[in-house]
This record gives structure tokens, C-alpha cells and sequence, in this order.
């Protein structure tokens, strides 16, 4: 720190760190770039990142994971907030009249595989964990009950009761198929609407579209449940308004139907039995209004909160784990442990290789990307990214001379870029902390950081 600060290139050093927002994981790139007038063949500007500090240019890692950098996090949660919203609201190149579309707020778990401790309240009590009058013990002797009232930050919630009870193999294989019975969700709840309408698929597509929005969230207990945001439109999306019959009725009723229809069968092996998997039976659906408890704004901030998130409320890693960790030193907690040795132990298994759960052992089996959304809901990610970036890059570039007043002039940009690594050293992030005001990740995950 006191040789950062000390430096000449503090000043340059500290405008680029606030200029990245305080990201904590920047990529550190070495190379030039070069504007020249492709009519003239004049070189207009030059940049070089030999006058940048270190003789790096850093840009920044625009990563999700709020548990890596919060600064870029929260840029990837306003862009899903942002993009979710529009298809409710309308903007973004969404029509307005989007808002009298069917749309409703659905929830859908995960079944139980053991019981977990859990914190549930009733009028703003907290009520006892699992009081169960003479529940007697397992077969392992411990107690079936738990008349605890736990906190909200208490490290048992998520716990299994038994860990030698509790279903580690259904667990890690239903995190690995949730994306599969996802699928095959939306697939039967098309079917569903088009059977009530009494229309085959093929006329139901040329009369109404189903579009979603979904984000996947870990409960404590390491399983992932999916949030989503579904509408009915017209033929041609959110531009086309669905037809008379198409009402939220219609549409719960098909989501009921389709989230009771839907299996996922698992591959069978020698020691792994073949299992039926299925959603959990708390399923939630609600219509989203202008008004309430249930707004288009607070559904888009509900969905986008959860999409920077992964599985580090369950106390696992957020990083791959190596053949050469040692499971037992890893710093997670006991039920994570079991969790990752049942994904290792099952990603041996050659009949169930397809599912790479060694690969993904750290996210508990779980593979599928966390927020997800069909073609016609609204505007993408990316499209977001580059406007915000094409506005930027133009207004920088014109007020350095990097390019013509004129928007017809024709530029030619030549760059070269090296990587040079990525990360700040401790004293660097403590200063990005300090001159950005960003929260410093939390130092409970083994992070292998290359600064």
C-alpha cells in the first residue's frame, strides 16, 4: 500500500481503479491500439499501455459472482434487473402494451431428501424447528425432533438432521437434472395450453407464445429451486397481444399441470440405481401486478438478486475442485463435504460421465447457467452490454481525438492486446475498497488469486 501510494502514478493508477467501478478480479492486458483515417491512411491516435501504471491496462472481469467482485456483480444484477423489468413494464425494445400480457411469478423446488433444520415464522415468531411429540431417533440414534428456534444467521439451518439418513446421492442428481426438468417443463407446459385451447402445437405457436425468464437459487440445504417470470404473448412476441382466451387462470393451471407431469429419468450403474425425479410439491404462483406486494419492479429485483448468487450460501467453494485437494482440508462445511464426496464418487461412475459431476462438484451437481431467458421475453444481456459500452467507448474516444467529429468518417482500429495475468495484490484491493467504497469479498473460500 505505501508503495502504490507513494508512486507517481498513483493519481493515473486511482482514476482507472474508479473508472473500473472497483472491481477486485481486473484483467491485466499489455499492447497498443492504434486509430487511423482509412481515406487518408493518417494515424490519428495511438495508445499505448506503456504510460499506464505497471505498463498494464486493466478492464474488468465483469464477472456474476457477487462472491468475487461485488463492483462487477452488481453490474450483472442492474442488467438483469433491467432486462427482466422490460418484460414486464415494456422499454428496451419492448412495447408498453407488454403490461396487459398474462405473466405470473412462479416458484419450483426441489423434493425433500431428509429433513434439514430450518427457520420458520408465523405472525413474526419464530416457531420451533421440527417439534415432533415422541418422534423417538433414526435408525442411526439421533433425535427425528428439534425444538430449536434458530436464527436467521445460524450455521445449523440447511444441516440434515442425519447426515447418514439424508439422500446425498438423490441430492447432487437432481441438481444435475434440474436444468433437464426444466426443459421438459416448458415443453409440457406449451402442450398444456395448447390441449385447454384445443389446438394441436403447431397452431398454437401460429396463435400464442410462451415466453419466460428464470434464475436458479441454492436453498441451504444444497438443492436449487427456479424462480421464473412466465408471459403469454401473441404469434409474433411481445409486440402481439395473446389471444381472448389466454388468462392467468389458463396459464396457472398449466403450470400446476406441467410441474406435477414432468420426470427426469437418471442413468442407472452398478451401485446407483435408476430414480424417477420429479418437483418438489410446494409450488408457488402468482399473478405480477402494478400494484402490491407482488410489482413488476419487485419481481425483477427478487429474480436479478439471485442471479449473482451461487452455491456459497450452502458453505461450498466458488471455484473448481482439483485432484490434488485434499477433501477433507477443504474449507467448507460437514453437509458441503458430503455433498462434494458424492459428486466425486459418482462422477467415476462411467454410466453417469455425461453428467460431469466430478467437474462440477463444487457446485453440488448443479451445471446449468443460473438466469436464463427464451428468445422473445426481451432484450439480452449482451445488447445491454454493448450499448452501455458503445456509449462509453464514443464519448471517450471523441473527447480524447481518438476519433472525427463527423459520424460519416470511417476510422480503422488496429489493436494488439497480451494477457498479463489478472487479480490485485492485498494492498491494491484495500485501496480499490477504500476509493470505491466496494465490500472486500468475504475470506472464507480457498481462492488460488494469481496477482
Amino acid at each position: 500500500m505505501a508503495t502504490r501510494l507513494n508512486g507517481t502514478d498513483f493519481a493515473r493508477w486511482a482514476a482507472r481503479t474508479r473508472a473500473l467501478g472497483g472491481c477486485l478480479q481486473p484483467i491485466r492486458l499489455r499492447g497498443h491500439i492504434d486509430h487511423i483515417d482509412a481515406l487518408t491512411g493518417a494515424l490519428l491516435h495511438r495508445y499505448s499501455t506503456h504510460a499506464e501504471p505497471g505498463g498494464v491496462l486493466r478492464v474488468a472481469c465483469k464477472t456474476r459472482r457477487a462472491s468475487r467482485c461485488p463492483a462487477c456483480a452488481e453490474t450483472y444484477r442492474a442488467d438483469t434487473y433491467q432486462l427482466v423489468r422490460a418484460g414486464l413494464v415494456g422499454g428496451k425494445g419492448v412495447p408498453q402494451t407488454v403490461t396487459t400480457h398474462p405473466a405470473a411469478f412462479v416458484t419450483l423446488t426441489a423434493p425433500s431428501f431428509g429433513p434439514v433444520h430450518t427457520r420458520r415464522e408465523k405472525s413474526g415468531a419464530v416457531m420451533p424447528c421440527h417439534p415432533r411429540r415422541n418422534a423417538g431417533t433414526c435408525p442411526h440414534g439421533r433425535p427425528l425432533s428439534c425444538t430449536t428456534r434458530h436464527a436467521a444467521d445460524d450455521p445449523a439451518l440447511g444441516q440434515p438432521l442425519c447426515g447418514d439418513c439424508y439422500d446425498y446421492t438423490g441430492s447432487v442428481l437432481f441438481n444435475a437434472c434440474a436444468p433437464e426438468l426444466w426443459r421438459r417443463f416448458t415443453m409440457a407446459l406449451r402442450r398444456r395450453i395448447a390441449k385447454t385451447a384445443g389446438l394441436t402445437l403447431t397452431e398454437l405457436r401460429e396463435t400464442l407464445t410462451v415466453s419466460f425468464a428464470k434464475v436458479a437459487e441454492y436453498q441451504r440445504r444444497g438443492v436449487v429451486h427456479f424462480h421464473a417470470v412466465i408471459r403469454l404473448d401473441g404469434p409474433d412476441g411481445p409486440a402481439s397481444s395473446p389471444p381472448g382466451w389466454a388468462t392467468f387462470e389458463d396459464l396457472a393451471h398449466a403450470v400446476t399441470h406441467a410441474a406435477r407431469a414432468v420426470t427426469v429419468p437418471t442413468p442407472a450403474a452398478p451401485s446407483v440405481a435408476s430414480r424417477s425425479l420429479t418437483w418438489g410439491t410446494q409450488i408457488d404462483i402468482r399473478p405480477i401486478t402494478s400494484s402490491g406486494d407482488l410489482t413488476d419492479q419487485a419481481v425483477a429485483g427478487y429474480i436479478a438478486k439471485y442471479a449473482t448468487k451461487a452455491a456459497e450460501c450452502v458453505g461450498t467453494l466458488d471455484r473448481r475442485i482439483h485432484p490434488s485437494d485434499n477433501l477433507d482440508a477443504l474449507p467448507v462445511t460437514t453437509h458441503a463435504r458430503r455433498l462434494i464426496a458424492e459428486c466425486l464418487r459418482l462422477g467415476g461412475l462411467e454410466e453417469l460421465a455425461d453428467l460431469r459431476l466430478a467437474e462440477w462438484a463444487h457446485m453440488l451437481g448443479f451445471r446449468g447457467h443460473f438466469s436464463t431467458k427464451s428468445r422473445r421475453y426481451s432484450t439480452t444481456l449482451g445488447a445491454l452490454r454493448e450499448a452501455r459500452m458503445a456509449h462509453n467507448q464514443r464519448e471517450r474516444e471523441i473527447t480524447t481525438g481518438c476519433l472525427p467529429f463527423e459520424d460519416d468518417d470511417q476510422v480503422l482500429v488496429v489493436a494488439h492486446w497480451r494477457y498479463a495475468g489478472h487479480g490485485l495484490s492485498p494492498g491494491d484491493a484495500l485501496l480499490t475498497a477504500a476509493l470505491t467504497g466496494t465490500p472486500l469479498p468475504p475470506l472464507t473460500t480457498d481462492r488460488r488469486d494469481t496477482a
